[in-house]
């Protein structure tokens, strides 16, 4: 099955190839789902290897989006710096090339199931708030980590915007292995402090 999400993402991804549109003009386009299109636009560079410099603008737009998610709006906000952000051609080229393999993945796994859980009413603000957390992660100055929050997040958007309520609880326990897995990391710091930058050597 072709989900809206692989369509909606090759779609802009191929219109930013021809013309490089700007943050507030994808969201200006695709309305309420620009919400979980953008994040997933955002995040899923994170799953490759990627030009220097990005992070902290992609990262920055992820999480706002996420907190007003989380927040309870309908309406996308960005602030004027973040708006103004275009995806390079070279860089759309990259993310296009990749986002396949993404995508039929996720058209194997994903469906629209467990309406109870998709459609509640705080369901909305719930992933918002995961997907804030996850971000938050996925901005830790900790090398080689970028996909395991990433993953999470893409879950999560997908899942909101099929209304995959069982693919949302995969998201949720996602969010639960990083939380463990982040705080770990953050154990082990704090424990022997020498001991994360030697593994990243």
């Amino acid at each position: 099955m072709n989900l809206r999400f692989s369509q909606d993402i090759e779609t802009l991804l191929h219109r930013l190839l021809v013309h490089p549109l700007t943050l507030r003009e994808i969201l200006s386009e695709t309305a309420e789902r620009g919400f979980c299109l953008t994040i997933s636009l955002l995040v899923l560079p994170f799953l490759f290897p990627m030009p220097p410099g990005f992070s902290s603008i992609l990262g920055a737009g992820c999480l706002l989006l996420a907190l007003q998610m989380a927040l309870g709006r309908k309406t996308p906000w960005l602030p004027k710096r973040v708006a103004r952000f275009q995806f390079p051609r070279q860089f759309s080229e990259i993310l296009l090339k990749n986002v396949q393999k993404v995508t039929k993945l996720l058209e194997k796994i994903c469906r629209p199931r467990l309406f109870t859980i998709a459609k509640h009413p705080l369901i909305w603000r719930g992933n918002g708030l995961c997907i804030a957390w996850l971000t938050v992660l996925l901005m830790l100055p900790i090398p080689f980590t970028n996909p395991v929050p990433t993953v999470g997040i893409l879950v999560l958007a997908v899942a909101t915007l099929e209304a995959d309520g069982l693919l949302m609880c995969l998201g949720y326990l996602i969010t639960v292995i990083n939380t463990l897995f982040f705080g770990f990391m953050g154990y082990l710091a704090w424990q022997t402090p020498q001991f994360l930058p030697e593994i990243f050597k």
